[in-house]
C-alpha cells in the first residue's frame, strides 16, 4: 500500500461508532419521536404527491424507450458500450421508483402498489419485487443489526473485527483483508446476483406469487436476450450485457454504500428506542437538486427511515424539521458530502479489516489443519 493512500485512510475525523455511545442514551429517555411526526404531520409531509410519482413514471418509461429505440437503430457497433451505460443508469432509475413503490409512497392502495412493482421489478428489471420488499423491510426493521440486518449478513465484507471469528472460505477471507479496495468494485456483481437471488426465491417459492413473479421475469429476460442477440454479434453481445449489468450494480451499490456502511453498527447487546436506531445508523449526504436525482432522494436517509413511507419530494422539506428534532434530543445526525461518503466507508473498512487480520491468520490456520 503506498504513502499517499495509508495517509488517507489514517486522516483522524470524528468515528461515528464512538459517536453513537453518546446517542445511545436517548433509548433511556422518552422518544422524542411522537412530537416530530406530530410536525411532520402538520406539515403535509406524509401526504401522497401521486402527480410528481405520475410524471417520474412516464419519464423514466420514455428514457427506456429511447435507450432500446437508439439501440435497435445503431445495430452491431461497438458505440453500443455508450447505449449500455446510459441503460444502466435508466434500470437504476427504474429501482429506485420501485424503492419508493415498495414504501408505499405512491399510493396506499395494495393492490396498486403490487402492480407498480411488479411492473418495474419484475417486468422491467427482470428481478423479484416481493423478494427485494422483504429483505429490505427487514432492513429498515434492524438497520445495522450485525445479525438481523439482511444488507450486513449477506456482504462479505465485514463490519466489526468479531465477524472475523465466523466461519469463512478462504476467498471471503482474502475479500476480508482487502476489503477497503475491494468492496466498491465487487458492487458491479449486484445486479447478477441480485437476479439470482430472485430465481431461487420464485425456484422455493419463498414469494407469493411465484407463477405470476416467474412469468414476468421471463418475459422481461426473453426480450432482453433476444434484443441483444439479434442485434449484436456474439462478442459484441456479451460485453453488452456485461457493461450494462456490471454498470447497474455499481451505480446501484454507490447510491446504497453511503446509506449506513461505516455508521455504528448494533447488537442485541444495546437497548435503543427506535428513533435512535434509525438515526444513529444512517447518513445523510448533502447535495442540491442533481443529488437528489441521481440518489432518487435516498441522500436524506435519516429522513426516509423515520418516515418511509414520506413520498421522496418531501424528504428535504422534512430535513431541517428531523435535523432540529434530533439536535434537541442529543442524537448524532450525521451528513457529509458525496467524496466524504466514500472515503468514511472505505477507511472504516480498512480499520475493521487491520483490527480483523489476527483473527483471520488464527483462523486460516485452524483451517489448514
Amino acid at each position: 500500500m503506498t504513502a499517499p493512500y495509508e495517509r488517507l485512510l489514517a486522516t483522524p475525523r470524528t468515528d461515528p461508532i464512538a459517536e453513537s455511545d453518546r446517542s445511545a442514551a436517548a433509548g433511556r429517555r422518552e422518544s422524542p419521536f411522537p412530537a416530530l411526526q406530530a410536525e411532520i404531520r402538520a406539515a403535509g409531509l406524509l401526504d401522497l404527491r401521486w402527480r410528481h410519482y405520475l410524471g417520474k413514471m412516464i419519464v423514466n418509461v420514455i428514457m427506456l424507450i429511447a435507450g432500446w429505440t437508439v439501440f435497435f437503430v445503431l445495430g452491431s457497433s461497438w458505440w453500443q458500450l455508450l447505449v449500455a451505460v446510459y441503460l444502466a443508469f435508466c434500470y437504476v432509475q427504474t429501482g429506485l421508483l420501485g424503492h419508493d413503490i415498495g414504501h408505499h409512497q405512491v399510493s396506499r392502495r395494495k393492490r396498486t402498489m403490487e402492480a407498480l412493482g411488479y411492473l418495474h421489478g419484475n417486468l422491467l428489471l427482470g428481478a423479484s419485487y416481493e423478494w427485494w420488499i422483504n429483505h429490505h423491510n427487514r432492513h429498515h426493521s434492524n438497520p445495522n443489526h450485525i445479525e438481523k440486518d439482511p444488507d450486513i449478513v449477506r456482504r462479505k465484507a465485514i463490519f466489526t473485527a468479531e465477524q472475523a471469528d465466523q466461519p469463512m472460505s478462504a476467498g471471503r477471507r482474502f475479500v476480508v483483508r482487502h476489503q477497503e479496495k475491494v468492496f466498491f468494485p465487487m458492487a458491479i456483481l449486484e445486479s447478477l446476483g441480485l437476479r439470482v437471488v430472485s430465481a431461487r426465491a420464485i425456484a422455493q417459492r419463498t414469494v407469493r406469487r411465484p407463477i405470476v413473479e416467474g412469468a414476468l421475469i421471463a418475459v422481461h429476460f426473453a426480450a432482453y436476450l433476444t434484443a441483444v442477440f439479434v442485434v449484436l454479434d456474439l462478442p459484441k453481445a456479451l460485453v453488452f450485457i456485461a457493461v450494462h449489468h456490471g454498470l447497474t450494480g455499481l451505480y446501484g451499490g454507490m447510491i446504497f454504500a453511503p446509506n449506513h456502511k461505516g455508521m455504528p453498527v448494533r447488537t442485541d447487546r444495546e437497548s435503543l428506542d427506535w428513533m435512535t436506531r434509525q438515526v444513529i445508523t444512517a447518513r445523510n449526504i448533502r447535495g442540491g437538486l442533481v443529488t437528489d436525482y441521481l440518489y432518487g432522494g435516498l441522500n436524506y436517509q435519516i429522513e426516509h427511515h423515520l418516515f418511509p413511507s414520506m413520498p421522496q419530494p418531501n424528504l428535504g422539506r422534512a430535513h431541517p424539521i428531523v435535523r432540529r428534532h434530533c439536535e434537541a434530543a442529543g442524537l448524532t445526525y450525521h451528513e457529509t458530502s458525496i467524496p466524504g461518503s466514500y472515503l468514511e466507508i472505505v477507511r472504516h473498512l480498512h480499520r475493521v479489516g487491520r483490527e480483523a487480520r489476527p483473527r483471520l491468520i488464527a483462523a486460516g490456520q485452524r483451517a489448514g489443519r
